[in-house]
């Protein structure tokens, strides 16, 4: 028998049952998971550390969810928040190159490569803002609304750093095309 995320919501709140939270775990580590390797522009370790932080502390917050929205998107609104706590504490310790894109080899007999390679480098140069709503809306389907609410902003705020980000994006990629042309 399959529960529905409020069944497991209710569990956890009622009876704090952690195998209810440990199935509502289970139903979105990969997602959160994903968003947060796109938001870190790759960095696996750092996505998993804060996935693992944003399911603590979903669980001890979870009586905060008011249910006015989908499980999903509360849970990405708190790994958007440590996301951006993180890179808060590091621009405290250390001054960040954003311009500088990724190097390493890629190999030449495959053209999907190189353009896997060079749009993750043009995805880190964006601004975190701008790589975090087309991460949300391109990526994770997201429509403009539910993004401005996991971003806490308005959706001409998210439009906006959509758009500046593809111009953005469209400019890191010119010469792609012009290479395997």
């Amino acid at each position: 028998m399959s529960f529905s995320d409020g069944d497991l919501i209710a569990r956890v709140l009622l009876n704090d049952d952690h195998h209810a939270f440990g199935e509502l775990s289970r139903r979105y580590q990969s997602t959160v998971r994903n968003m947060l390797r796109k938001l870190t522009a790759g960095d696996l370790a750092l996505a998993d550390d804060l996935a693992q932080e944003t399911f603590i502390r979903a669980y001890r917050s979870i009586s905060k969810y008011q249910g006015k929205g989908k499980f999903s998107s509360w849970l990405y609104r708190i790994s958007y928040n440590l996301f951006i706590s993180h890179i808060r504490k590091k621009r405290e310790f250390t001054s960040r190159s954003e311009d500088k894109p990724i190097e390493g080899e890629v190999p030449s007999d495959s053209e999907r490569i190189h353009l896997k390679l060079d749009l993750a480098s043009a995805m880190k140069r964006l601004k975190e803002q701008e790589r975090a709503a087309i991460n949300l809306c391109f990526q994770k389907g997201l429509s403009h609304e539910e993004a401005a609410e996991i971003l806490d902003c308005p959706i001409g705020t998210v439009k906006t750093n959509i758009l500046r980000g593809k111009n953005k994006l469209r400019r890191f990629l010119q010469d792609w095309n012009t290479r395997t042309a």
